[in-house]
């Protein structure tokens, strides 16, 4: 096997008290574990582009370029344990050790790394206190004047099977974060109104009776918490703030005055006998209507399962909410009084109508959002969009209009990589340029930083169906219908499963499909076009030539040439088959 040696920042960490908290209950220990690596360490690890070299049970390897990355992660995953343990009692609570050193490791043929750089690490770990870091003196060096935390010297110490003594040091970490919250004052002074839409997300009542469902309320309010906060567009109220109100009943305004927020969402969860009942409801303070609510009734076999599949649902049904209510709130407004938050804002329902009318309104408010915002990402991601939407309609010129297209997208990107939208907007365009490998990778790229992007499994979906993949693509469908089965994107939705079932040759199913599309979005053009086709291949030409006729008036310069030219399928044999219905349909 080969061997390289090298030189690395080695990241080890463990749970504190694993043994005794499996004893207490194992399977729940190994699920919230589970839970912890998925949501938080892992992802983290990942924006601080580190290595997962191996994990032990409890214990995990990780290797990254640099120190500082190393350091930086290590903090946010502490920081953040530290608020997820707010309220859990002592003995219940997971909390990691973590030890960073750098030095000469060897990196085996498969990947695993060997040497006193790991070991130095792993001892490093073990010293280190509950919720600690520890640093060794040639990982401070890298770091001391490079992060604005606080290191306390621990001197030199002896490590177990380690020869000479290492200099320690300790993270100070911001111990405030740890102590139980406290409901804000009000008379303290009211606090700066946020420049984005504000949510808190208040614990979840237990109104079963059972002790043991207030983890799973708890857990719950947390998950969605942690989801928001990936949203770019949000201001959501931390944990430790919202767990303040858990056992009392607040009046839904004063919380609103007190943590200076708009909207909140509050929700219950009963259990009776094997069965959950989960609900949920979206409230705008100002006004005190519910803008949204829903209830989950699922079996309690897997509680976890259960847990992440309401948060899911729950974040992809309130986010498109908020952007309506903010609309409504806004839209009495002069645009010439709108910031850039309020331009995008008002623009959004222009840019999903497929409408050519109403894009050209929508593109002049995302024009004047870049005006007064010019490093404004989201405004120049969403103008990305309505580009690429106006060349497959076959309303722009194709070369110019995709290369304006993904020059946005590339500058929203380069503004703010961790923007789901701005890879949304790079993936979109990809994938109505006949190229796959592109499209995926950016979409996927948006689906890290929000998994519960509707839109992106959505057009995921049309990029599999582009290809010929016509199964890939409808598992994406399912996905977005579950997340959020009634929002704007319902036609979008179904235009993809025609194309989808039309790729597969079920042109019957395609028509359906794609009747119900533009049954909703009148003016659907790439539905028309779709079911055209679909209805030609069916042999339903009468459905076929009253779509060609729609078809033609959404754009007139529609042909079998730029159809050959420009239409996104991929493979030529779809292409074929495609331009066969069209051609039944009538279309030169």
């Amino acid at each position: 096997m080969s061997e390289t040696r090298k030189l690395a920042a080695i990241l080890a960490a463990d749970v504190v008290g694993y043994s005794r908290l499996a004893g207490l209950d194992e399977a729940r220990t190994l699920a919230r574990l589970r839970a912890l690596r998925s949501d938080l360490v892992d992802p983290t690890i990942a924006v601080h582009i580190g290595r997962v070299v191996k994990r032990t049970g409890d214990g995990t390897l990780v290797e990254f370029r640099s120190v500082v990355d190393a350091v930086r992660c290590a903090i946010e995953v502490q920081n953040a344990m530290l608020e997820r343990n707010v309220g859990v009692p002592p003995d219940r609570r997971i909390e990691f050790r973590i030890g960073i050193h750098v030095g000469d490791v060897v990196e085996e043929g498969d990947g695993d790394l060997m040497g006193d750089g790991v070991n130095i690490a792993a001892r490093l770990e073990s010293i280190a206190e509950p919720n600690g870091i520890c640093l060794s003196g040639a990982a401070y060096e890298q770091v001391r004047d490079k992060l604005k935390e606080q290191f306390a010297d621990l001197g030199e110490k002896e490590l177990k099977n380690i020869a000479r003594p290492v200099r320690v040091y300790r993270v100070a970490l911001d111990s405030d974060t740890a102590t139980e919250p406290i409901v804000p004052d009000p008379s303290a002074g009211k606090l700066a109104a946020p420049d984005k839409p504000s949510i808190a997300v208040l614990p979840f009542q237990n109104m079963s009776g059972d002790p043991e469902q207030e983890y799973f309320g708890d857990g719950i309010a947390e998950d969605i918490i942690t989801a928001l906060s990936k949203l770019r567009g949000f201001f959501v109220i931390a944990r430790n703030s919202t767990f303040a109100y858990k056992g009392k009943a607040p009046d839904i305004r004063q919380v609103a005055r007190e943590l200076n927020v708009r909207y909140v969402l509050e929700g219950s969860v009963r259990k009776a006998g094997e069965r959950l009942r989960v609900t949920g409801q979206l409230i705008d303070a100002a006004s005190g209507n519910h803008i949204w609510a829903e209830r989950y009734d699922r079996p309690a076999s897997d509680i976890f399962a259960v847990q992440d599949e309401i948060t899911h649902s729950v974040v992809a049904a309130i986010e498109p909410q908020i952007y309506a209510a903010e609309r409504l709130r806004l839209q009495s407004k002069a645009p010439e009084s709108l910031d850039a938050w309020g331009c995008v804002v008002r623009a959004m329902p222009y840019i999903w109508t497929w409408v050519i009318q109403d894009e050209d309104t929508g593109i002049s408010l995302l024009k004047r959002a870049i005006e007064l915002d010019p490093h404004y990402a989201r405004a120049r991601s969403l103008l990305a969009w309505a580009f690429a939407t106006r060349v497959i309609s076959g309303n722009l010129e194709f070369e110019p209009g995709i290369s304006s297209a993904l020059a946005l997208a590339q500058g929203a990107i380069d503004l703010d990589p961790d923007d789901p939208w701005a890879h949304f907007a790079a993936g979109y365009i990809s994938a109505f340029s006949r190229r796959l490998g592109p499209a995926v990778e950016e979409l996927n790229e948006a689906l890290q930083r929000n998994p519960n992007f509707v839109f992106a499994h959505i057009i995921l979906g049309v990029a599999y169906g582009y290809a010929g993949l016509a199964d890939d693509g409808l598992r994406q469908l399912e996905i977005a219908r579950r997340l959020s089965p009634l929002d704007q994107t319902q036609a979008a939705n179904l235009s993809v499963e025609g194309l989808c079932h039309l790729v597969a040759g079920r042109y019957a199913e395609a028509v359906r499909a794609e009747r119900r599309a533009v049954l909703m979005r009148p003016n659907f053009g790439t539905a028309w076009r779709t079911l055209t086709a679909a209805a030609g291949l069916a042999g339903d030409l009468e459905t076929a030539r009253q779509g060609l006729v729609e078809c033609k008036r959404l754009q007139p310069n529609l042909s079998i040439e730029w159809v050959e030219k420009y239409h996104p399928l991929i493979r030529t044999e779809d292409r074929a088959r495609y331009v066969e219905g069209l051609r039944r349909a009538g279309l030169e």
